[in-house]
């Protein structure tokens, strides 16, 4: 795609990151590997042609994990867009684009949040495919 698109602006709007005792402290390196990346992104039109992109990473814990941090990052992205009209460009836009131009930020700040709470060892997926998980949403929906 050619570029149809500017980012005017990028900044964090909304940062949760709980750790509620030192008990999940403990256990946090230990258990860290039992929790899985989610994406969720989402969209909201501000004026003609301009839009407000969240990209919100979370981090979820599968069932075994008794002691559980919360941990949501929402990096908001603003855009305007340059004649798209066609919904699968837009999509393409707003779903893999600017999320993909975004996760390095979303990645700077989690792995800065882990260290500056004294978890050196966090593994986080440095490289997203948002392609691909825009393609695996699309079969399900």
């Amino acid at each position: 795609i050619f570029m149809s698109y500017k980012i005017l602006s990028k900044y964090i709007k909304d940062i949760s990151f709980e750790i509620p005792n030192a008990e999940t402290f403990t256990m946090l390196e230990k258990e860290i590997s039992k929790y899985k990346l989610n994406f969720d992104i989402k969209s909201n039109p501000l004026k003609k042609d301009m839009i407000e992109v969240d990209t919100i990473l979370k981090m979820l814990p599968n069932d075994d994990v008794k002691h559980k941090i919360l941990c949501e990052i929402n990096f908001t992205t603003i855009i305007s867009l340059e004649n798209v009209s066609e919904k699968e460009v837009l999509e393409k836009i707003v779903l893999i684009e600017v999320p993909q131009y975004i996760y390095p930020f979303i990645y700077e700040t989690f792995v800065y949040l882990f260290k500056q709470s004294g978890i050196k060892e966090v593994s986080i997926e440095k490289k997203v495919d948002f392609q691909k998980m825009h393609e695996e949403q699309k079969k399900i929906n």
